[in-house]
C-alpha cells in the first residue's frame, strides 16, 4: 500500500461502438448478465522494446531479469457492477507480449492502496503502478491489472477492500481482456495465475475464488500468489492499525480509509462526529473522494488514532459487532477453500502488514505456502519492497507451472 503519492490526468480513451467490440472477436460465455465485461473503449498506452521494459521496471527497481519481449499496453474501459450489483463501469490495463505467440498464458495483478484515481495502472502515472504488469508480460504473457471501482476512469468513490467488488471488476476485465485479445487474433488461455499486492493480496484471494466456483465460463484458476495481504483484518490487521504495531501515517490512514468506504457501504455511523473526533470529522470523509492524494492526508490527520476516532469510534474498531462485523467476516473469508497451487509471498519485517495475515489465508487454503521472499526495502518501506520481490518470485513460479 502507497499513501504518499502526487497527481497527474490522463486523456480521453478512443470509445469502441457495439459493432466493433462484437468484431473483435469471440466473447466469453456468459448466462444473463451477459453484458458483464463488454468493451466500451479501448485506448493503446505505449508500445515498449525489451530495452524500453527494463528501463521502466529500472527506474520503478523492478527486476528486470525476466524480460524477454517488448510490450503491446492498453488502457480498457469495460462493462462490470458496482457494490449494489447494478450495472456500471470500470477501468484496467492490458499488457500484451510483442513476440508473435497466439495463446498466451494469462497473469491477473492487483495493485495494492490508492488515494487519488489517477494513481491506478490504466492511468500510468509511474513506473511503479505499471510495473508488475510489464514483468509478467515482457516475460510472454497477457496481464491484466484492474483499476478496481472508483479508480482510473470509473464513476464514483472507491469500495477500499471491499473484496467483493475488487472480485468482480477482476473477473470482467479478464472478460474484456479477452475480447480485446481476439481482436488481434490472440487467444487467452483458460488457466489464470492471479497475483496482487497489499489491498490486492485479498483482492486476489476473492477473484481466486470466484474462478473456481466457476465465476466465468472460459477461466480458471490456475495458481494463486497474493503479496503481504491483509487477509485477516478483524483479527490481525485492524489490531495492529489500532493497536500501535503500525506506525503513522498508515495506521490512521488505512483505518480511516476502511471506515469511510465502508460507511459508505455497510452504514457504521449516520454523522461523522459519532466515529471522528473534532477537529477531524468534518474534513476526514473528503480526503478520500478520489481526487485528494496521499501528501493530503497526511498533512490534514493526526498520528493517533486515539486522536482521530472518538471512544466509541475506537470501541467499534476494537471490538466489531453489527454490519461491521459481518462485512469483515466476508472479507476474512476470502482465502477459504481455493483448491488451486498456492502460494503466499511475504516479506517477515513487513511494517504495515504482518505476516500473520499470511499464516491465516495458509490455514484457510487447500494447498499453499507462506514464502519469505526477504527484505529488500523501497523508499525505506520492507511493505513495498515486497511488491518488488514477491513479483520477481511469482513470475519465477509462474513460469515453472507453464
Amino acid at each position: 500500500m502507497r499513501l504518499l503519492r502526487h497527481t497527474m490526468v490522463l486523456g480521453l480513451v478512443l470509445v469502441v461502438g457495439a459493432s466493433s467490440a462484437a468484431a473483435a472477436g469471440a466473447q466469453p460465455e456468459r448466462g444473463g448478465d451477459g453484458w458483464r465485461g463488454e468493451v466500451v473503449a479501448v485506448q493503446p498506452l505505449r508500445e515498449l522494446d525489451a530495452s524500453g521494459v527494463r528501463d521502466v521496471l529500472g527506474g520503478a527497481q523492478f527486476d528486470a531479469g525476466g524480460v524477454r519481449h517488448g510490450v503491446e499496453v492498453y488502457q480498457v474501459l469495460y462493462r462490470t457492477v458496482d457494490a449494489r450489483n447494478r450495472a456500471t463501469v470500470a477501468s484496467g490495463l492490458l499488457a500484451l507480449p510483442r513476440n508473435g505467440e497466439r495463446q498466451l498464458r494469462v497473469v491477473s495483478y492487483a495493485h495494492g492502496t490508492e488515494l487519488n484515481r489517477t494513481d491506478a495502472p490504466s492511468m500510468w502515472r509511474d513506473g511503479w503502478a505499471v510495473a508488475p504488469a510489464l514483468t509478467y508480460a515482457s516475460a510472454g504473457f497477457a496481464a491484466v491489472a484492474p483499476d478496481y471501482l472508483g479508480m482510473g476512469l470509473g464513476p464514483g468513490p472507491h469500495p477500499f477492500l471491499d473484496v467483493t467488488t475488487e472480485a468482480s471488476a477482476s473477473l470482467d476485465l479478464l472478460r474484456a481482456a479477452r475480447t480485446v485479445a481476439a481482436g488481434q487474433q490472440r487467444t487467452l488461455r483458460r488457466e489464470v495465475y492471479v497475483t496482487g499486492f497489499s489491498q490486492g493480496g485479498s483482492g486476489a484471494t476473492a477473484l481466486g475464488q470466484a474462478l473456481e466456483r466457476g465465476g466465468d465460463g472460459w477461466f480458471r484458476l490456475g495458481a494463486l500468489a497474493p503479496i503481504a495481504g491483509a487477509f485477516d483484518a478483524r483479527r490481525v490487521e485492524l489490531p495492529a492499525l489500532v493497536g500501535g504495531t503500525v506506525a503513522p501515517p498508515y495506521n490512521v490512514g488505512y483505518t480511516a480509509y476502511l471506515v469511510v468506504a465502508w460507511n459508505r457501504l455497510h452504514g457504521l455511523y449516520q454523522r461523522p462526529e459519532e466515529f471522528f473526533a473534532a477537529p477531524y470529522a468534518g474534513k476526514v470523509e473528503a480526503l478520500f473522494d478520489g481526487v485528494h492524494t496521499g501528501e493530503d492526508l497526511a498533512a490534514t490527520l493526526p498520528g493517533t488514532p486515539e486522536e482521530l476516532f472518538t471512544p466509541r469510534g475506537l470501541a467499534v474498531l476494537r471490538a466489531p459487532s453489527g454490519p461491521f462485523a459481518d462485512a469483515l467476516a466476508v472479507h476474512d473469508a476470502s482465502c477459504d477453500g481455493i483448491r488451486a497451487p498456492a502460494r503466499l509471498l511475504v516479506d517477515r519485517a513487513d511494517e504495515q502488514v504482518p505476516v500473520a495475515n499470511s499464516t491465516y489465508c495458509a490455514t484457510r487454503l487447500r494447498t499453499g505456502a507462506v514464502v519469505d521472499v526477504g527484505t529488500h526495502p523501497y523508499n525505506g518501506s520492507a511493505h513495498l519492497g515486497a511488491n518488488i520481490a514477491g513479483t520477481a518470485a511469482a513470475l519465477a513460479w509462474f513460469r515453472q507451472l507453464g
